[in-house]
């Protein structure tokens, strides 16, 4: 008997457009003989679609839906309430979900918190490791010293947090103390470098902060390291076993790998076997392993670094990594001979299992 799979995307963050191309490249591969799938788009201004079909959200026609499917926290029910135009209402029960959202509101622990309450299975971190994963400023507190034991560092940083924005003279004196031009500013609680920029000098960091605040009130300015982009996959089921992929490199046609050079620039590229020294690329996996065991991750996440002359450098953590045609993450199981079909089954078996659910 097929189970009926929500596969939820879109959503009020930075990346909502990226979350739709996600979710057609997932859907495309979920097994049709095991699951009906249910589609529910999260519009910009928040309010919950019923989608009728892949097409249109590769069309942008499902924002004209006139059909609200809203998940209810009621863990008796378990259930979409589906609301037609004409006032009807009826409910949809759901086995599984698989989020393809990116950015607050969606790998933040926002909705994981929903899904925990209706107590449907999920694909993913938990509330815990999603929300400090999230933030940028607390993934770094969190992972410092379980990375220092096996001797991979993170980048230098300093933190501008809520009325401090106020101080702009001082937060500059805060930062050119600590750091040298050029650095990076970079939204606290943010993906796919939305908000990030580069500053060479005093005006262009008083520009960048100001920029990041704009997405968020907590935010980071990072010493520059010069080195390899490089990423890795990590993969944790029932067993409680992390396991990871091979390395990959980003190839960035841009200064960094911002938003842009990420989706919209052909002349960026991914190499998902680059060549590199096999210590640094243990060290980059266990290392990634690591970071992932730190926020007690589960399910899937993708583990960013720089490669230097010194060795690895952690950057950030993905819980909720892209899933689109060019995304790193199912290119990096793809290389380990895990095509799409069979790492989206794997992530969905992970949420069945999920420790302490309880069909």
């Amino acid at each position: 008997m097929k189970q009926t799979l929500l596969a939820v995307f879109g959503g009020r963050s930075t990346e909502h457009e990226v979350s739709c191309k996600s979710v057609v490249n997932i859907v495309n591969h979920i097994d049709p003989d095991k699951y009906d799938v249910v589609l529910v788009g999260i519009t910009k201004d928040g309010r919950w679609l019923l989608v009728d079909s892949v097409k249109s959200i590769t069309d942008n026609s499902w924002y004209q839906s006139v059909t609200k499917a809203i998940l209810l926290p009621d863990a008796g029910l378990k259930s979409l309430l589906i609301e037609g135009p004409d006032g009807s209402k009826t409910y949809r029960h759901v086995d599984v979900i698989f989020p393809a959202l990116h950015g607050k509101n969606g790998e933040d622990g926002t909705i994981q918190g929903l899904f925990e309450m209706a107590h449907i299975p999920y694909v993913g971190c938990g509330v815990l490791a999603s929300a400090i994963s999230m933030d940028k400023l607390y993934t770094k507190i969190i992972v410092e010293e379980p990375l220092k034991r096996i001797g991979v560092r993170q980048a230098k940083y300093v933190s501008i947090v809520g009325n401090e924005i106020r101080n702009m003279e001082g937060n500059v004196a805060k930062v050119e103390k600590a750091l040298s031009y050029p650095v990076f500013i970079k939204p606290s609680n943010a993906g796919s470098s939305c908000g990030v920029s580069k500053a060479h000098n005093r005006e262009e960091l008083i520009a960048g902060i100001r920029n990041a605040f704009q997405v968020d009130r907590k935010i980071l300015i990072e010493e520059t390291i010069v080195g390899r982009e490089v990423e890795c996959a990590v993969f944790r089921g029932a067993d409680g076993e992390i396991k990871a992929s091979g390395v990959g490199e980003i190839k960035a046609a841009a200064d960094f790998y911002d938003y842009d050079a990420k989706y919209n620039n052909p002349a960026s590229e991914t190499d998902t076997n680059p060549d590199m020294a096999p210590e640094s690329l243990e060290l980059i996996r266990l290392a990634a392993k690591t970071v992932f065991q730190a926020v007690d991750g589960y399910s899937l996440s993708r583990i960013d670094f720089f490669l230097t002359e010194q060795g690895p450098v952690f950057n950030e953590l993905n819980t909720l990594p892209g899933f689109t045609a060019i995304s790193m993450y199912p290119m990096l199981w793809e290389a380990r001979g895990i095509d799409k079909k069979t790492l989206i089954q794997d992530l969905i078996d992970t949420a069945y299992r999920r420790p302490g659910y309880e069909a």
